[in-house]
């Protein structure tokens, strides 16, 4: 091969290599981006936001990198508590290739318990105030520009209006493809709810919203936390697969970051760049949006 154009393949692989370390790097011990599949954290989060993950927050586990799997070592350095009423991505104990994002609950030596649809920590019923309406609107694709009408709503691109005004509480609007609303009869539809403001022990507020007191995991035995692991929980009580259910305790090490902010966030998939789609797609009002 040519001096020239051994130089050129060099300068490109040496291009490549650093970019990817370089990425690596960020990902590992500073910022993950993350994107959030599921409406377990509704009202926090909602299907479509795009949020950043801060690694550093709570110390690094073999997790924090690529490959953490291979199980090369135990524990963590550089280590600092997660704090009650934290929103924390983790690593799925059960499936070690699914990262979750839910709120924490309960640390080492909590007792946690669901009765009646309240959380109970260390037999004390935690407080559940000023109840107000929320909607959780799950529609077919082909609905974002026609709009949806019923009685005194109608939903069309990303706002609700209530008697032709906006509404006067919360909400979160997805669209789903039209196969999967046909397929999953009753999983899309206009589902009313309750949100509440929930005050932890330690003082951190923060909103639920319930769909009743009486689904599967509003009624659980006593949880005792036990040393090195954690108990989560979703703000959406009544559809959340949590530390109540499938996950379980979750351990130390499984921690990846604390959610720091969405920096972008959509309502159904389409690509970036059918700019046609942003006036019913994006979510402007979520852009920059903290999470607490």
């Amino acid at each position: 091969m040519p001096a020239k154009n051994k130089n050129i393949a060099r300068e490109w692989f040496n291009t490549i290599f650093y970019g990817a370390l370089i990425a690596i790097t960020f990902r590992s011990l500073l910022l993950e981006p993350f994107n959030i599949p599921s409406g377990s954290m509704i009202p926090s989060l909602h299907v479509g936001d795009h949020i950043f993950v801060t690694k550093w927050s709570y110390g690094y586990s073999r997790y924090s990198f690529p490959f953490g799997s291979w199980k090369l070592w135990d524990g963590r350095f550089w280590a600092t508590e997660p704090e009650v009423g934290d929103v924390v991505v983790f690593r799925n104990p059960i499936n070690e290739s699914q990262d979750f994002v839910k709120r924490l609950i309960g640390k080492p030596g909590d007792k946690i318990q669901m009765i009646n649809g309240r959380l109970h920590i260390n037999d004390v019923q935690v407080p559940r105030e000023n109840p107000r309406p929320y909607i959780v609107a799950m529609l077919p694709k082909s609905m974002r520009s026609v709009g949806y009408y019923k009685d005194n709503m109608s939903i069309k691109g990303n706002k609700i209006w209530i008697d032709n005004q906006p509404a006067p509480f919360n909400y979160t609007i997805e669209y789903k493809n039209d196969d999967f609303c046909h397929m999953y009869n009753g999983a899309c539809g206009v589902f009313k709810a309750i949100e509440y403001t929930e005050t932890l022990p330690n003082g951190v507020q923060h909103s639920i919203i319930e769909m009743s007191d009486e689904a599967p995991y509003d009624d659980t035995p006593v949880f005792t936390v036990p040393e090195n692991h954690f108990f989560f929980i979703g703000d959406n009580r009544d559809n959340s697969g949590d530390s109540r259910a499938n996950i379980g305790f979750v351990p130390r090490d499984n921690v990846l970051g604390k959610v720091w902010f969405i920096w972008y966030s959509h309502n159904y998939y389409a690509p970036l760049l059918a700019l046609w789609t942003w006036p019913s797609k994006l979510r402007w009002d979520r852009f920059g949006m903290g999470v607490n």
